[in-house]
């Protein structure tokens, strides 16, 4: 679904854009809140014939893009129990990130064999005889299987000339690399937080729009409210996200207009890892005194060999994330300024919320929540004039956008600072490839070697926050990256 404008994609956007209008214009914003529902879901255009459960969905994902926490489903909590506590300008993220709206789930089965109606009733029947259990039997002409017989083994599935056996899985636990979707005694899902690495993708899998995120976005336009110095940096996967024909200066331009006092490009902090990392790997990894190394930008990634691998945790890179070392930059030249990170990642905004980063990055929002804050405003980008150029950072910086980005950095760092040594390099993309990796780095199967890890299949161009198909969005990372007027950093920089 990624890329596509489905319903669930509108429903977000639409969230966001109303939460972000709360904070631009209501003057009594309890009344507000509680109205917002009814505005959104129309007793006369309601698709689903249910608009008491969508008002209910909508209820709760207000909540959730407001900085709140789910009502509890056994609890009579009003809809606007907390909303003053959210009504100001600076709000770090409360856990859980991820949540689970109950009555958005549509407790889809985990893993499950069906015969669908193109079974042809075939003489052969070769399903029933790969079957090891014995659960398919022919009724009227048809198979059926015995669902408590069947042990999912798929041999069915692979036989079936006619492809007329189903594997019915739940989507976001499909698209969790970590196994961190469960199920309730209802068949609900939910999210194991002690497991979760708060990655997103099983949010964009969800075919109901089941799973959302904690927002920044209302406590943000407060805080450009009351007058401080709020400056953006964008991450480098930002080109592309808000149009085709809207270039980086555009972008720029916009971001001013709603208010912030300037914008930089996270692809310098990236500039700082690529060089920092490189050093790294030539007097720890190419010398022996380390056996590997792992690329730390990744939030998800670096979560997940914490979590799983806690035999990696001295191989992952000590350097800053471009995030914290973009945000450091900033506040180093406007002291007193308040930090906002743009981006694709729903695990920064995590980050930010650690005790060592909350100095550093004062808010985190997603293309998508900044899309709304747009058009909250009633900004039409296409028709921005550039201001300022946009040209902060180096083509190594500005690749990090894309899988293999990071460490294609790194490795032109190495090659240029440190010729003589041999590189040895690698990235893994998905949290399931990435457990893979690691599993062979655990067993010494990498040793020498530097490893980029990306939580998202294709890079933080695939994160849950984006707003563009991924493909698209490749294209214009390697576009800008290209634009770069230098290919690296230089090694006598500023440290």
């Amino acid at each position: 679904m990624r890329g596509i404008d489905t319903q669930v994609r509108k429903n977000r956007r639409r969230i966001f854009k109303e939460v972000a209008s709360l904070a631009y214009e209501s003057r009594n914003l309890k009344d507000d809140v509680e109205a917002l529902p009814y505005k959104i879901v129309d007793y006369d255009e309601s698709e689903s014939g249910n608009i008491y459960r969508e008002r209910a969905i909508v209820r709760e994902s207000i909540r959730l893009a407001m900085g709140l926490s789910l009502r509890p489903e056994d609890q009579p909590v009003h809809v606007t129990q907390g909303l003053e506590e959210s009504n100001i300008d600076e709000k770090y993220y409360e856990p859980p990130l991820m949540q689970v709206i109950p009555s958005a789930c549509n407790a889809c089965p985990e893993n499950r064999y069906e015969v669908t109606d193109k079974c042809m009733g075939c003489v052969a029947h070769p399903c029933r005889e790969v079957c090891p259990r014995g659960a398919i039997s022919m009724k009227n002409g048809k198979s059926i299987i015995d669902q408590e017989k069947c042990v999912k083994c798929g041999k069915c599935k692979s036989v079936c000339p006619y492809d007329a056996i189903s594997h019915q899985v739940r989507p976001c636990l499909a698209n969790c690399g970590v196994n961190a979707i469960k199920s309730d005694k209802k068949g609900k899902a939910y999210i194991d937080t002690d497991i979760c690495v708060s990655c997103g993708q099983c949010m964009v899998s969800c075919p109901f729009g089941a799973i959302a995120d904690k927002s920044q976005i209302f406590q943000l336009i407060r805080a450009i409210q009351s007058g401080r110095k709020i400056i953006a940096q964008v991450a480098p996967s930002f080109v592309g996200q808000f149009g085709s024909k809207v270039t980086p200066d555009m972008i720029k331009e916009a971001l001013k207009e709603l208010g912030f006092y300037d914008v930089y490009e996270t692809a310098i902090g990236a500039d700082y890892g690529a060089m920092a990392e490189a050093e790294h790997y030539a007097k720890e990894v190419a010398t022996g005194k380390v056996p590997f190394l792992l690329t730390s930008c990744c939030p998800s990634w670096a979560m997940l060999a914490k979590k799983f691998f806690p035999e990696t945790i001295d191989n992952i890179s000590n350097a800053l994330t471009p995030m914290v070392a973009t945000a450091r930059e900033i506040k180093k030249e406007h002291p007193d300024a308040s930090v906002v990170f743009i981006g694709p990642c729903a695990s920064k905004k995590l980050e930010a919320s650690r005790r060592t980063v909350r100095s550093d990055v004062d808010f985190v929002i997603t293309f998508e929540e900044l899309q709304g804050m747009f058009e909250a405003k009633g900004l039409l980008l296409d028709n921005m004039q550039p201001g300022e150029p946009l040209n902060d950072a180096t083509g190594a910086g500005r690749g990090y956008g894309v899988a293999g980005g990071v460490a294609s950095a790194i490795e032109e760092c190495i090659r240029e600072y440190f010729p003589d040594i041999n590189v040895h390099i690698e990235h893994a993309e998905s949290l399931t490839e990435c457990k893979k990796i690691l599993m062979l780095a655990k067993a010494g199967k990498k040793n020498g070697c530097l490893i980029e890890g990306m939580a998202c299949p294709g890079g933080c161009v695939a994160g849950a926050g984006t707003n563009i198909a991924i493909p698209q969005a490749m294209k214009e990372v390697a576009g800008f990256k290209a634009a770069a007027d230098k290919k690296i950093p230089d090694r006598d920089i500023t440290e």
